[in-house]
């Protein structure tokens, strides 16, 4: 059987896989990426993206690409919550920023980003055996034209909540399957049908009102939002208890979408074509281990949630934290124990966001008064700012901070944008970072501290700048944007030098 090697191979070709394949090419790694379906997915899952992936998009000069062909490049800040709504009209500046794009066109265009930088995907390969050595993992590929073998560094699977590469890695995911079926449309209504200029709800001959938001009855939940007034196009969506088992690739019907409505409220909606359409099922899922020897996971297959509008995020985020640990590794550098530092952080991640999604599924499960008192006193609860920026940050992922060993407040959490006054202009630290390289920036003119980066990690870009409002007197920034040390403003000399030279020898090599 004919074999070939790679430095890594990506199985699947999703959000999370082509993100790690773009991630790996800014890093100076062509990975390999393979993907069993023979054709890209237009499967209408995910509708948008939103929270920190936007910051690590726009990081790396990839959103404009994204908003570009954005149905809505600046929806509302109302976003459901288990049942209730995170109102966020109220604020001056929202903690939740998203942008509607749809699944397949995100999947497109950084299948693009990634070819540009070298990865290469096959279509139609599927992976079928991995074995793994002290050097190498080889995979058993069928592909178009027969099986062949890759030997390889490393393998990530990226292959959704099924995986493949999980289960030959043996390893265990935990977790439930939620007994809810959810079935989801942007769809015009049919003329017959009033909406209602007051509050966008609809008036349906023989039904009556329906309110937007969601609508409680015996046999489950009716969710509606208005998309479009000129359009009459409308959200709608139902939820049913099912024990059945669906298969999320197999298109959802306008008639299986009816027969859901009228189960759910009772009575028929007329409806007009649809835009979209997609049925999933909650699961709670999270893989034991993210890392076994020379594979790794991320995205869908590490972790499964129980609602709406993290998945997708939380994946490509997956990817940004692994790529340049691999790379670091495959170029030499990397520091003895910098690929566990995957598992320790992604798994931390992908906790704090079950957290708010199993949250959200415990608010919108029941339809007894003992249930909507819950959602009551929630919804009153998220009238007080504080606690509502709270929400949106957890939700957002914006208030993530890495365990990471450090004393500053700032240690394991993402680089703010700050706008940077230098000597040849003003940049930011967006600009610094659009490359995914490590970055030292010095906020204070400390000499000190730059010549220790220069001689034992010269593989840092070292930069000094003025900003308005300085929370640091230095900053070590990762590639991934996440702040691997900061010297406190005032500290003495010694003790930023000798914590720097520690955090430099961690994550950098000396």
């Amino acid at each position: 059987m004919q074999e070939m090697t790679t430095d890594v191979i990506v199985v699947g070709a999703g959000p999370a896989g082509l993100m790690l394949a773009g991630e790996l090419g800014r890093a100076g790694v062509r990975p390999l990426v393979l993907e069993r379906r023979a054709q890209p997915g237009t499967a209408q899952k995910a509708s948008g993206l939103g929270g920190r992936i936007l910051d690590v998009l726009r990081y790396r000069g990839l959103l404009d690409r994204m908003t570009a062909v954005s149905g809505d490049a600046s929806p509302k800040p109302i976003f459901p919550f288990g049942g209730v709504y995170l109102d966020f009209t109220g604020l001056d500046e929202t903690p939740l920023h998203a942008i509607a794009i749809p699944q397949a066109r995100v999947e497109e265009l950084l299948a693009d980003d990634a070819a540009e930088l070298g990865a290469e995907i096959r279509r139609g390969h599927e992976v079928v055996a991995i074995e793994q050595h002290d050097d190498a993992v080889i995979a058993e590929v069928n592909g178009p034209d027969g099986s062949y073998r890759i030997r390889a560094r490393y393998l990530v699977g990226c292959d959704g909540g099924r995986s493949r590469i999980r289960e030959l890695a043996g390893i265990d995911f935990p977790g439930s399957t939620y007994p809810e079926v959810n079935r989801l449309a942007v769809v015009a209504v049919h003329e017959s049908v009033t909406v209602l200029d007051d509050d966008g709800g609809i008036e349906v001959p023989g039904v009556g009102r329906i309110d937007p938001g969601f609508t409680h009855t015996d046999s489950g939940v009716f969710a509606l939002g208005r998309v479009s007034a000129e359009d009459r196009v409308m959200f709608f969506q139902t939820t049913e208890n099912d024990e059945a088992e669906y298969d999320n690739d197999e298109p959802l019907t306008m008639s299986e979408l009816g027969d859901s409505v009228r189960r759910v409220l009772g009575a028929q909606v007329p409806l007009g074509p649809p835009t979209r359409l997609s049925r999933y099922q909650f699961q709670d899922r999270q893989a034991e281990n993210y890392r076994v020897g020379r594979v790794f996971l991320a995205g869908d297959a590490a972790h499964l949630l129980p609602a709406t509008g993290a998945a997708m995020n939380l994946g490509m985020t997956d990817s940004v934290n692994l790529a340049w640990k691999l790379a670091a590794d495959i170029h030499g550098w990397a520091p003895a124990d910098l690929l566990d530092t995957y598992h320790a952080e992604r798994h931390f991640a992908g906790g704090r966001a079950l957290l708010q999604t199993r949250a959200q599924a415990a608010l919108r499960q029941g339809q007894d008064p003992a249930a909507e008192a819950l959602r009551a006193v929630f919804s009153e609860l998220l009238t007080d700012e504080p606690a509502l920026r709270r929400m949106g940050a957890l939700v957002a992922g914006t208030d993530l901070r890495y365990p990471i060993p450090g004393t500053h407040s700032l240690t394991g959490t993402f680089v703010p944008d700050l706008p940077l006054h230098t000597d040849q202009g003003t940049t930011s630290v967006a600009e610094l970072m659009r490359a995914a390289r490590p970055v030292f920036l010095d906020l204070a003119e400390r000499p000190d501290l730059r010549t220790i980066v220069e001689e034992l990690a010269p593989r840092v870009e070292i930069r000094a700048a003025k900003v308005g409002d300085r929370l640091a007197d230095a900053l070590l920034i990762r590639p991934d944007g996440h702040i691997a040390w900061a010297a406190t403003i005032d500290e003495p000399s010694d003790t930023a030098e000798s914590a720097l030279r520690e955090a430099l020898a961690r994550w950098f090599g000396v």
